[in-house]
């Protein structure tokens, strides 16, 4: 498929979905949420997954301003846009089984600052900022906003962020718990790949089970937690990376993991 609004490449088991329509702060249309779907179904050998934004902006939020696919108005418009565009994408984002970075290079808005804190791991710029201001034209977050902010940073301060709608610039996401680590700007994507190399290098599998079981854990009882635990030990215990962590750590060298 040949994108418009993003940029995918893929190089030494590292994916990079760049959004790429920085005149508009890559506001994220209905195409480009199209678009970022296809493209993590064509992830080739990828053992991690970058995502970050062209220019200044990494994602000002939903664009539903022009275009044959995009004017959409009005509530029951919006309902559609979520539920047959933004949501499955997010969605398939949320079950990648590999491991996830963004790279947040400015502000990360409505949609955008959902797509920006959905990967595992937030590297941010120190210009970076996230916000939530559907309140100020009288709309509520969307994307997995109240999901995601209740686990990051709490009711209380995704309440504050929700409701009064104002900029937590990446100092403040750092204290707060929402980012992995905050960065200088012209560092910020050799920051992002350097991170993207180590997981790569890891059993991917055993990754991807991680991460799966993490999300599963925020909505289960201790005792289905550890059943899944289990379960997911015994895939990953069966895996090639398993045995050759076992012969390595034998042997008293480092392992040398094939994501299989």
């Amino acid at each position: 498929m040949t994108y418009e609004t993003i940029k995918l490449d893929i190089a030494d088991q590292i994916a990079t979905i760049t959004l790429n329509v920085p005149e508009r702060l890559n506001a994220c249309s209905l195409p480009m949420a199209g678009e970022i779907n296809d493209a993590l179904d064509h992830l080739g050998d990828a053992r991690a997954l970058v995502i970050t934004g062209a220019g200044k902006g990494f994602c000002s939020g939903a664009d539903l301003s022009g275009g044959r696919d995009s004017s959409i108005s009005g509530g029951q418009g919006s309902y559609k846009a979520l539920t047959q565009h933004y949501n499955p994408m997010l969605l398939k984002l949320h079950r990648l089984h590999i491991p996830t970075i963004s790279a947040v290079n400015g502000p990360a808005a409505g949609v955008g600052c959902s797509i920006g804190l959905a990967p595992d791991f937030v590297v941010a710029s120190e210009k970076a900022y996230f916000l939530q201001a559907f309140v100020n034209i009288g709309l509520v977050p969307d994307g997995g906003a109240s999901w995601m902010l209740s686990r990051l940073i709490g009711k209380a301060r995704a309440t504050e962020m929700m409701m009064l709608g104002e900029k937590i610039p990446a100092a403040k996401a750092h204290d707060w718990g929402m980012v992995y680590k905050v960065v200088e700007h012209d560092s910020l994507i050799d920051e992002a790949m350097a991170l993207a190399k180590r997981l790569a290098a890891m059993p991917t599998v055993a990754l991807g089970i991680m991460r799966k079981n993490l999300v599963e854990a925020l909505e289960c009882d201790f005792a289905t937690a550890l059943t899944r635990e289990a379960e997911g030990q015994k895939i990953a215990g069966d895996t090639n990376d398993a045995r050759e962590g076992a012969i390595s750590f034998l042997q008293k060298r480092k392992p040398n993991f094939t994501g299989s």
